[in-house]
Order: C-alpha cells, then sequence, then structure tokens
C-alpha cells in the first residue's frame, strides 16, 4: 500500500479564507512557504517553496479562527494533484497539501491551547471546575484542566 503523507514547516502567506460547501462543511484554504537554505561552494544559498494547504471540518475553522499571515505552523497531510484552466484557457497542475494535523510552530513562539467542545459534549464538571468527556467521571484521567506537569 502506497503511502502519501507529508509534514511541512512553513510561514503562512496569506489569512485562511474560510467558506462552507453547500452543504454547511466549513473549509479553510491558506499558502504557506517552506523554506531551505544550504550552502555552494562555501556560500549560502536559499530556496523557498510555496504550497496551497486545504483543511476540512473542525480542523478548518480552527486554523481561520487561530492563525494568520506570517504565523510559523506545522502542516500534516497528503499531497493532491489537481489540473485546472485559466481564464485564458491554458491547462495547468498544482500539488496542495490536504491537511490532516496542523498546529503553530512553538520553535519562536507560544500558544495558548484551548479545547473545543465536541458535538453533543456536556461533560461532566469535576472539583476544579474542569470537564471531562462525556461518560467519564470527575476523577477520569481524561479532565481537560492542565495539570503543573502537563503540557496543556
Amino acid at each position: 500500500m502506497a503511502d502519501n503523507t507529508t509534514t511541512l514547516v512553513g510561514n503562512l502567506t496569506r489569512d485562511p479564507e474560510l467558506r462552507f460547501t453547500s452543504n454547511g462543511r466549513a473549509v479553510a484554504s491558506f499558502g504557506i512557504a517552506v523554506g531551505r537554505r544550504y550552502q555552494v561552494n562555501g556560500e549560502w544559498q536559499e530556496q523557498t517553496s510555496y504550497f496551497n494547504v486545504t483543511a476540512w471540518g473542525q480542523l478548518g475553522e480552527n486554523a481561520a479562527a487561530s492563525l494568520s499571515k506570517g504565523a510559523r505552523v506545522v502542516v500534516t497531510g497528503r499531497l493532491e494533484q489537481r489540473e485546472y484552466t485559466t481564464k485564458e484557457g491554458e491547462k495547468r497542475t498544482t500539488i496542495d497539501v490536504i491537511a490532516d494535523e496542523l498546529g503553530p510552530s512553538l520553535r519562536w513562539a507560544t500558544a495558548q491551547v484551548e479545547r473545543n467542545p465536541r458535538d453533543g459534549e456536556s461533560g461532566a464538571k469535576s472539583k476544579s471546575g474542569a470537564k471531562s468527556p462525556e461518560g467519564y467521571g470527575e476523577n477520569s484521567p481524561f479532565s481537560v484542566e492542565a495539570d503543573a506537569n502537563e503540557p496543556f
């Protein structure tokens, strides 16, 4: 079985554009620039590749609400080739990234992470007020409250 997974780290070239399909499914699209530095005969060279990224559903909505032009992001997804015709009638091909996961790069920045409730989730509140996923008690290991030793 062929696997088509890629991970890119780069900067957003434009704010995510959030749209909705005719049946109400969210889709966000944005571009990222991925830079690479290398040496040729002792001199540094730079090369930048540009990619279009598409994020569907809740991932797309979260991306549109959280990311903006210039943000450094990590995108994991699959490559998808598509063809289109320009206004001048020329056929073109592009390779897009369909995102499975994405988030801010924490190498040069910090982020405040908030958990979105899932559809139909009411959750039980713990003594401290943290919500646990539906069906788990207040001492659940899935509590949303951050512990001092937990990353979030």
